[in-house]
């Protein structure tokens, strides 16, 4: 199975998420990011190992690896391997005594859980192809105008909705632009999935 490389470029959280937040991953070797919405319990279990900061007691994260090292196992690596109707799919895959596991997962605690165990974090190419987004950089060179402002025609767009397909999928576009822009990947990753259900 091909696999590309990804690591965590952060967490990020608007005021109208909801108490949702974005983990934002990004490809090692490409300009990529996937944009994952998780929720606040699980972003809490990522941002505490990312920051190294140990609380008293073990987290569920914190106890599941105890468990699977208490077996002497341990996580080789998780992987984003699907992507249906707006809902990702992972798979943690781990070594019992030498031979090559793996068990179904939600991303967010398959990522929890690899960061513990310091394990690579790999997305399929077809789940990078549907939801990646590239980075800021990448646009710029492909629109070719650095300082172009979406702002006020993303405005609009919410004013006047667009009559024909076409016409919806270019708003939807030029929102996602501005959304990465601002670096607001939750807000990015909802209009990215409206773009997917409009193509198909």
């Amino acid at each position: 199975m091909e696999k590309i490389l990804m690591d965590i470029l952060g967490l990020s959280t608007s005021p109208s998420s909801g108490g949702a937040y974005a983990l934002i991953l990004n490809e090692q070797s490409g300009s990529r990011r996937l944009p994952i919405i998780i929720g606040t319990f699980e972003a809490q279990a990522i941002a505490l190992e990312l920051e190294n900061i140990k609380p008293p007691r073990p987290m569920t994260h914190d106890l599941l690896r105890n468990i699977v090292q208490s077996f002497d196992s341990f996580v080789k690596f998780v992987y984003i391997n699907d992507l249906k109707d707006g809902t990702f799919f992972a798979q943690v895959v781990y070594d019992n005594n030498g031979e090559e596991l793996s068990q179904d997962a939600r991303p967010s605690d398959a990522i929890a859980l690899a960061i513990r165990f310091k394990a690579p974090i790999y997305v399929s190419p077809e789940v990078l192809d549907e939801a990646g987004i590239q980075s800021d950089e990448e646009t710029i060179k492909k629109e070719g105008n650095p300082r172009q402002s979406f702002s006020t025609k993303a405005t609009k767009d919410v004013e006047t909705k667009p009559a024909s397909k076409g016409d919806q999928l270019k708003v939807l576009e030029d929102k996602l632009d501005a959304a990465i822009k601002n670096e607001d990947y939750e807000k990015a990753a909802k209009i990215r999935d409206e773009i997917n259900q409009l193509k198909s």
